[in-house]
């Protein structure tokens, strides 16, 4: 409306300025010719009125335009106005719900903080009325206190006079006074404690001489078991039959030399003696005996008995025994389901085919171990193939613990590291005597399949009655001894755990009890390998919380 409203004005204006211009130019032509001045005015005139008619139309058109363009603008403003408004309202109302929302929230939170302070105070408020309480109260028992101290002074104070008035009284009935008394008691004293602690030292000697003897039977009697000597003579004699009592005669030889260059030859003594057709073989070492054994079942097969023959024979035999023994060897790997050992391990192994531990072969102790030791794998979630390994090897040492120095244990530790077994297997071979602390759940499997296959009844030289009564006899010495609770005889008599009660055994006893049980287990019974004693003493405080 505003743009037409100007455009009619300026077409009013420009129309008043045209009859202007026309009207001066009439007034000063008229002058000079009226009559031209008429035509001329007139022809003028119409010219003007068509200029001004041509310019009214194109001011009309440009009028018109202008205000279809206001009118879209107008539209525009409207439209645009429209949706600001639109988007002004929905901004506010938005703003308007967040705004609630957070002074909903901030006053949750007010009310919360409100409640919260109100709790503090409630407690504190307690908690100061509890100290007043617990203030009075002190105040109360300082006060008794102090009464008491005093009474305390002035009873100390009588008993001190009783004590000088004593003192007087005895240093006029013995005629000595109270340093001369002194000086006496100390010397009595001291001689005293020199008597006993001579009788002390005595009785350390008479220890350490009945312990050095203990130590040193349990030494030998290691050493020998490691070399498979029994008490009997079944486990270092072998027996070789005779076809007649003439053949001993050639086996001694000319002035005893067949004999002789037998045993130098193979290292076995050659026992002759009055038992008919039968000659006896003696050797700690096993492999050498029943080497000793082919050959001379070899010899008298033959008949043809001389140094030479002996020799040759014996050459043999060593590699029919270690033929043998290496197909030994690999039974027990494809018994156990291991083919991979290196072969100097396969030929060590099979020389435990004629190794025995009391009464046990070491070769089927092996199988059996690896056995056990993957079941409980299993049974435990752990890889089978592993923990059958460190038990299968575990006792490979005792095949050169009788060349090499140090324990079977030991010794197998470092030939199976040596060969490149795993060191999860070299640390089963090495703890499984407790030698080297055990760091591994395997190693520990290895420890109980060697107890289960050595300690059960029938598994070596010792019948199930006295099996059950070492166990008896093992609970029966720990339990005799004073704050003994509980005694549990444990891995097939290789442990004794001990329960003590706290109150009646500190930690020290604790440790000299589990050193006398072993002694005492030690002096009294005969078992294989070795017995731990584990003493556990636990105390418990339990209080409740109000």
């Amino acid at each position: 409306m505003t743009a037409m409203s100007v455009g009619l004005t300026l077409i009013g204006l420009l129309i008043a300025g045209l009859l202007a211009w026309i009207g001066l130019t009439l007034s000063r032509r008229k002058a000079v010719d009226t009559a031209t001045a008429h035509h001329e005015v007139e022809v003028a005139a119409e010219q003007v009125r068509r200029q001004a008619e041509e310019d009214a139309a194109v001011l009309r058109s440009r009028a018109e335009v202008a205000e279809r363009r206001a009118e879209e603008v107008r539209r525009t403003a409207e439209d645009r106005a429209s949706e600001v408004r639109r988007d002004a309202e929905q901004r506010a109302s938005e703003v308007r719900r967040e705004a609630e929302a957070e002074a909903q929230s901030i006053r949750d939170d007010l009310r919360e903080q409100r409640l919260e302070m109100e709790r503090r105070d409630h407690r504190l408020t307690e908690r100061e009325e509890r100290l007043d309480e617990q203030h009075r109260a002190i105040e109360e028992r300082q006060a008794e206190l102090t009464a008491q101290l005093a009474e305390l002074a002035r009873r100390s104070q009588e008993i001190k006079d009783l004590e000088d008035e004593r003192r007087r009284i005895l240093e006029g009935v013995a005629n000595l006074t109270a340093e001369q008394a002194k000086a006496e008691l100390v010397a009595a004293i001291e001689d005293e404690a020199k008597r006993h602690a001579h009788a002390t030292v005595r009785e350390i000697e008479r220890q350490a001489l009945d312990e050095g003897e203990t130590k040193a039977r349990k030494i030998i009697t290691g050493a020998v078991q490691r070399l498979a000597s029994e008490q009997t003579s079944e486990s270092v004699v072998s027996v070789v039959h005779l076809p007649s009592d003439d053949m001993k005669g050639r086996i001694i030889g000319r002035e005893g030399r067949n004999i002789r260059s037998f045993e130098q030859t193979t290292g076995v003594n050659l026992i002759i003696d009055d038992t008919p057709e039968a000659v006896l073989l003696s050797c700690f070492d096993p492999v050498r005996r029943e080497t000793a054994r082919l050959t001379l079942d070899s010899l008298v097969l033959d008949g043809r008995i001389h140094p030479s023959r002996i020799e040759e024979i014996y050459e043999r035999s060593k590699g029919e025994v270690a033929e043998l023994c290496e197909r030994a060897a690999e039974d027990a790997m494809a018994e156990v389901g291991i083919t991979d050992l290196h072969p100097e391990l396969v030929r060590t192994m099979g020389l435990l085919r004629y190794r025995t531990s009391y009464g046990q072969n070491v070769l089927k102790h092996l199988i059996e171990s690896a056995h056990i030791a993957g079941m409980m794998a299993a049974e435990l979630g752990l890889d089978p193939k592993l923990c059958k390994r460190g038990a299968f090897l575990h006792d490979i040492g005792k095949a050169l613990t009788h060349e090499s120095e140090g324990s079977h244990a030991i010794v197998g530790a470092e030939l199976a590291k040596k060969y490149g077994e795993n060191d999860d297997v070299v640390h089963c071979i090495e703890a499984h005597h407790n030698e080297v602390e055990v760091r591994t759940v395997e190693a520990v499997l290895t420890q109980a399949a060697d107890a289960v296959s050595g300690g059960r009844p029938g598994a070596r030289r010792e019948s199930l009655e006295a099996y059950v009564q070492r166990l008896e006899r093992l609970e029966e010495i720990a339990m005799h001894h004073d704050g003994v609770e509980k005694v549990f005889a444990m891995q097939a008599g290789r442990e004794i755990r001990v329960m003590v009660l706290p109150d009646a055994v500190d930690d020290i006893a604790a440790q000299v009890m589990a050193r006398d049980i072993a002694k005492q287990v030690e002096e009294e019974l005969t078992y294989p390998g070795q017995i731990r004693v584990t003493v556990v003493r636990e105390s418990r405080a339990t209080e409740v919380a109000k």
